[in-house]
């Protein structure tokens, strides 16, 4: 294969899109990034605009290919990755949404959640999806958006009802992976890891689920076309009279933590990793099996190549860690996220301060979709560099939760943690985290880990890389950070962590 081609990823974020282009070592060799809007209509609602999405997609594989010098004919594939849950439904015939998207942080739908949960429901569902009945998932935001979507003017007739349109097979569903590709190929396309994250897919059976459709009353005829996440088939390909002027085949796709599970190539059973984005979610490859949680974890699809049989993972989903440093930047305590590690390292300690950034709800192991953000222990000598602090510990703390989850769960102990994600940039943060969980925390040299495994997964597809063990070739450590501290002194920063927790539980009691 020609030394100048490469493959491009599509990472479509819950705060931007990045376009990035890879070598065949794995390199970047090009870069763009555009922020999208972020729109709260009522407090705990998040949605976004998917024409927005759609138009920042197109600027930012333009723009990434030009400032490289890259013709889009030198793409062997396209692969995409996404922000989970969130969910778009759209016109079949003018492709047009009728709702901006329901993002995987917005609430609105807890209480048809707690509905399900007083009918006894909730172990029927995770049986069959290995999810908790939450809020989190597509199947009840696609519902809400059939009950509650403006009706659809049609012309010379009257407004058509969007529950009347879907029944008629009129509109398609689908998460971001799905918009994407329907909108560069036109067609109705996702990979098993995104169709694992809806609450209307049988990770057991691989199929979508009748009585989960019925149960959510979202009829069959709108949900994608399951299929691998590296697809020898490919999912289509670009339009060569569109907006790259290439067919290029996209090949590839990958709900964003799956994709990094993939990108750090967690082949493997016992394999993890952690993302650092705005939320922090903590993976391990079980291999062929779907390991069952008892201690509130999901078991989600991990990957699939074309012919090969599902890996299955345990996930920790924690829904705010570096969006709690955001929130600090909002709050002005700090102008920059760079400041966090000089001013945390300022104090000894947080004085006693704890942080719980529950600002949409608790994920894994708590899943309270009614607790709400908390800081408790302040005197009136607690500084800004407490409060930082004691922001930084918290995102430690959530991890720890989630590892101990993940020990019990698996039996595994695990010795070496591989971490991505623009949190891990703060040495302070991966040292501490090393410290809290009693693990080494290993950073890759190539930390947008999330790009790069979408890109792998096309690549594979099509043949630019070879095998798994070409791959596993390519992940070079930048930094690892051992643990600093004993088990005890680890213990004593964490004991009172679960208090504060209890404080943050169950608090929107009026949503």
């Amino acid at each position: 294969m020609a030394d100048n081609t490469y493959v491009g990823a599509i990472d479509q974020g819950t705060t931007g899109t990045r376009f990035m282009v890879f070598d065949h070592s794995g390199n970047d060799v090009a870069n763009a990034y555009k922020k999208h809007e972020q729109i709260y209509p009522e407090p705990g609602w998040v949605e976004h605009d998917a024409m927005e999405i759609w138009e920042n997609t197109k600027e930012v594989v333009t723009e990434g290919l030009a400032d490289a010098g890259i013709d889009a004919s030198q793409l062997e594939a396209l692969g995409i990755t996404n922000q989970r849950e969130t969910t778009i439904v759209w016109d079949a015939e003018t492709g047009k949404p009728v709702h901006n998207a329901l993002v995987w942080q917005d609430r609105r739908t807890t209480d048809r959640v707690e509905e399900i949960q007083e009918e006894d429901k909730v172990e029927w569902i995770r049986e069959k999806t290995g999810l908790e009945c939450d809020a989190y998932f597509s199947a009840t935001k696609t519902e809400w958006i059939l009950d509650n979507a403006d009706p659809i003017k049609q012309q010379r007739a009257r407004p058509k009802d969007i529950r009347e349109r879907a029944e008629a097979g009129e509109l398609m569903m689908g998460t971001i992976d799905t918009w994407l590709i329907y909108n560069l190929t036109g067609n109705h396309i996702t990979d098993v890891s995104n169709a694992s994250r809806t609450m209307l897919y049988n990770i057991e059976d691989l199929e979508w689920d009748d009585e989960l459709l019925e149960e959510f009353n979202v009829p069959k005829s709108m949900v994608p076309e399951v299929r691998p996440s590296s697809d020898e088939e490919t999912y289509g390909t670009t339009d060569a009279d569109g907006f790259l002027g290439e067919e290029v085949p996209v090949a590839g796709a990958l709900g964003d933590q799956q994709a990094a599970l993939f990108g750090q190539t967690c082949f493997d059973e016992g394999d993890a990793k952690n993302t650092y984005g705005t939320g922090s979610f903590y993976l391990m490859n079980t291999g062929n099996e779907a390991v069952t949680s008892d201690h509130g974890l999901l078991t989600t699809i991990g990957f699939q190549r074309s012919g090969g049989d599902v890996q299955y993972a345990l996930e920790g989903a924690i829904f705010i860690t570096g969006a709690a440093i955001e929130w600090l930047e909002d709050m002005e305590l700090i102008d920059d996220a760079a400041e966090t590690a000089s001013l945390a390292r300022s104090v000894d300690s947080t004085d006693g301060v704890y942080l719980v950034p529950a600002f949409t709800g608790l994920g894994a192991p708590h899943w309270d979709g009614r607790a709400r953000g908390t800081i408790v222990g302040m005197t009136r000598g607690t500084r800004r560099e407490h409060i930082v602090r004691a922001t930084l510990e918290s995102i430690a703390y959530q991890t720890r939760d989630v590892a101990e989850a993940m020990e019990a769960d698996s039996g595994v102990d695990t010795t070496s943690l591989r971490v991505d994600g623009g949190a891990v940039k703060n040495n302070f943060l991966c040292q501490l985290q090393a410290d809290v969980i009693q693990t080494e925390i290993v950073r890759p040299v190539v930390d947008e880990t999330t790009a790069l495994g979408s890109a792998y997964a096309a690549g594979l597809a099509v043949g630019y890389w070879d095998d798994l063990d070409s791959l596993r070739e390519n992940w070079q450590v930048d930094k690892a950070f051992d643990v600093e501290i004993d088990q005890a002194e680890a213990d004593e920063m964490y004991s009172r962590w679960d208090d504060a927790v209890e404080r943050s539980l169950d608090w929107a009691t009026e949503e």
